[in-house]
């Protein structure tokens, strides 16, 4: 019986998303352990260099969950994004086969890294929980909506990288080099409502403070970040959705051919 175009599209996600798997942590001794080891060794070096000035300045906030909610979320970001710029390139074998197409690429990495730093963010979770330190989930349905929609928004940066890397292959080098400085006006450190307020407005364009501040706010009793909006979030999203795939509409076929 011949199957629908999208249980095509689906097996031909979920091959991807195995295949990446493999070639993410297939040659590596430690396997998984690496994907853990990344944000946690950051969140430690962070905790040891900040650690003593954020609890005296923010006494009745665990800085170590405050850390957790701002690094995963970035990380999620950045890796969707960069690891798109690539993805046409490191499948090109594969769209030999029809129903293979360069977006299933961003959908099987989106996918996986959701995984990966979904299982991170719950094992630091109940790591720091395990150690004494207090939050509680009072927003759960904020916190995975949140999640879905920084999950979607990278993978639009993604797809809008993908095409312009592959039309352009000198901005390889320097599209990623633009995701670094939003790590320093994230609020990944930093509370917002430790910035005077007069700089809020340029602050809040910012897509990725509104995923940080909301996520705290989730999972922190008493952490108010007042300005940020899932609304806003969610139209972002959409935005950047519809940008990136309107180029890849425009350019799939001049991407296969080239």
């Amino acid at each position: 019986m011949a199957r629908s175009g999208l249980e095509v599209q689906k097996a031909a996600v979920k091959a991807l998303f195995l295949r990446e798997i493999k070639t993410r942590f297939g040659k590596y001794r430690l396997g998984y352990l690496w994907a853990a080891l990344e944000p946690a060794a950051h969140i430690l070096i962070m905790l040891t260099i900040f650690g003593y000035i954020m609890h005296r300045t923010m006494p009745d906030i665990s800085f170590p969950v405050f850390l957790i909610n701002g690094i995963i979320p970035f990380f999620i970001f950045s890796n969707i994004s960069n690891r798109s710029i690539g993805a046409i390139e490191a499948n090109q074998g594969l769209f030999n086969y029809r129903p293979v197409k360069p977006i299933d690429t961003i959908v099987a990495r989106a996918g996986l890294e959701l995984v990966i730093y979904g299982v991170v963010y719950l094992l630091l979770m109940l790591g720091v929980g395990l150690l004494g330190e207090q939050f509680a989930v009072t927003q759960l349905i904020t916190l995975i909506a949140t999640w879905l929609l920084l999950v979607l928004f990278a993978a639009g940066v993604g797809l809008i990288f993908m095409v312009v890397g592959k039309s352009f292959p000198e901005t390889e080098k320097f599209l990623p080099i633009l995701i670094k400085p939003l790590y320093f006006i994230s609020c990944v450190m930093f509370p917002l409502h430790s910035i005077p307020k007069e700089y809020w407005p340029y602050l809040l364009w910012n897509p990725l403070v509104h995923v940080v501040e909301l996520c705290r706010e989730s999972v922190m009793p008493g952490y108010v970040s007042d300005g940020v909006s899932l609304g806003y979030l969610a139209l972002c999203t959409l935005v950047v959705l519809f940008i990136g795939l309107a180029l890849y509409r425009v350019r799939e076929e001049a991407m296969l051919t080239s």
